[in-house]
């Protein structure tokens, strides 16, 4: 018999001891039954069985048995029946055990997670603080960027290229502070993924890492060789091109971490299986950040992923793998890291492949402007303000602007006896008299005239369902040129 066997009690003359019964069977070569039988071909002539009683709930057996014919007296057998108890007492209580000892680590996991969502909670509070007047810093520069590659036809190359390489990255931290909130609130985000190539991907990640992985270790007398390794069929996937490029950063960050003494960084894509075996006809596209590094034991390989656990001391935040993690979660894609003390990582970013090439992806058409405009511009930050207002004088509109709230519908309503404005702008967070009440007060003279809240808080407004009534569009800081222009022409052919 193996553990875990089962027994059958009524073809194994077990019936009575199953009902409470002491059985006592002097002369196993007697008895008929197949457990019974097992024992004697064991070398065993006689045997009692006791059962284990707790709470009048018969839970187990115990059995002992002897080489010997009649080797049990009545005192023996009456010992047998007393120790069943204490056994069954015994055994109840080990299960006992084990349960508490179970809702005990039940219990500290839980109380783990809640530790865990608490500091989750503080940072996104204060991602909720700050993700404002990054915004804000943003605003001015993001608009100018897009007004130079849009207007300024006498660029050089070089200077549009810089330009491009500042409008990317404005995107990506913009990206970023949109998505600080996600640590602590879940909620299903709403993707919209376009085709990425990740060749392309991979020279813009290198191009915005150089002063990571060449200026600063030659400072320090060591070097990095880069080495990519790039499918020929361009790979295209479906996703968001600035959480990618963000998550390929902190590899690549990760990976120059791992080298200070200088070493090989190779990045590879490759079409395979989803588990890293090549073939240009599996229905998977990878990306490897390989490095020649210190690796990892697996104790640390295992926990990589966790956020807030970090192998940097004071110099990390832990977080930038659980990012990785989290965007490729979004991507309904995979992420495997192979590594070992001394032999370096590799990470393997794995996508489901797109059939559609980057040749097949029709170029944006070009965005009308709206017609000429009287605008009423809010806001409490004179930059933003400035940035604004040339913005839309360069389109043609006529913009009027206010430094706050209270000026803001001071202006509006001095103005209505002149010439009327066609949409009012205003910032959301300014002090004594906010965006609500500017909203509030441009609605109830003139209910007919758009009003856009310009934030900061923009996307946090939209995913809470938290927009003012009066508001008729939420554009989020820093706002893109097309946006405004697009929700501009909108309002204002509702109006008409």
């Amino acid at each position: 018999m193996t553990e875990e066997a089962k027994i059958s009690i009524d073809q194994n003359g077990l019936a009575r001891c199953v009902r409470g019964q002491l059985v006592y069977e002097p002369d196993l070569r007697q008895v008929d039954f197949p457990f019974p039988r097992r024992l004697l071909d064991g070398g065993l002539g006689s045997v009692v069985m006791a059962p284990l009683v707790f709470e009048s709930r018969v839970f187990g057996i115990l059995v002992a048995a002897r080489c010997q014919p009649d080797a049990f007296s009545s005192g023996d057998c009456e010992f047998l029946r007393q120790l069943s108890v204490h056994v069954a007492l015994a055994a109840h209580q080990a299960e006992l055990n084990a349960t508490l000892q179970h809702a005990y680590d039940d219990l500290r996991q839980t109380q783990q997670a809640v530790i865990q969502q608490e500091r989750l909670g503080a940072l996104g509070q204060m991602a909720s603080g700050i993700a404002h007047d990054i915004n804000n810093a943003l605003s001015p520069m993001a608009l100018s960027t897009e007004w130079l590659l849009e207007c300024e036809a006498n660029l050089s190359t070089p200077i549009r290229q810089y330009l491009e390489t500042t409008r990317r990255s404005l995107d990506d931290i913009a990206h970023t502070v949109a998505r600080m909130q996600e640590f602590y609130r879940q909620r299903e985000p709403q993707l919209t993924l376009l085709p990425v190539d990740l060749n392309s991907m991979v020279d813009q990640v290198l191009d915005l890492t150089r002063a990571r992985w060449s200026d600063m270790p030659q400072k320090r007398g060591v070097v990095i060789e880069i080495r990519t390794e790039l499918a020929e069929d361009r790979p295209i996937v479906s996703g968001i091109e600035s959480e990618i490029r963000e998550a390929l950063v902190n590899l690549i960050f990760n990976s120059v971490d791992a080298m200070p003494g200088g070493g090989t960084l190779t990045v590879r894509t490759r079409a395979s299986n989803g588990a890293g075996s090549p073939s240009a006809l599996l229905p998977h596209i990878d990306v490897e950040i390989t490095d020649t590094g210190q690796g990892m034991d697996e104790e640390t390989r295992r926990r990589c992923l966790e956020p807030f656990f970090t192998t940097k001391g004071e110099r990390g935040t832990g977080l930038g793998l659980a990012m990785v993690f989290g965007v490729m979660q979004r991507h309904n894609a995979e992420i495997e890291i192979d590594s070992a003390p001394g032999e370096g990582t590799t990470v393997r970013l794995s996508f489901p492949a797109r059939a559609t090439r980057a040749a097949e992806t029709a170029p944006a058409s070009a965005q009308a402007i709206p017609p000429q405009l009287r605008i009423l511009v809010i806001d409490d930050d004179p930059l933003i303000l400035k940035s604004l207002r040339e913005t839309l004088e360069a389109d043609g509109h006529v913009v009027i602007t206010a430094n706050s709230g209270e000026e803001g519908i001071k202006t509006f309503q001095a103005s209505q006896d002149n010439a009327q404005f066609n949409v009012v702008i205003t910032d959301l967070g300014m002090p004594r008299v906010d965006g609500r009440k500017v909203a509030e007060a441009v609605k109830k003279s003139h209910p007919s005239i758009p009003v856009i809240l310009l934030t900061g808080w923009g996307q946090r407004l939209i995913a809470e369902g938290d927009v003012p009534p009066q508001v008729d569009r939420v554009l989020s800081k820093p706002p893109k040129l097309r946006e405004l222009r697009a929700v501009l022409a909108e309002l204002v052919a509702e109006t008409r």
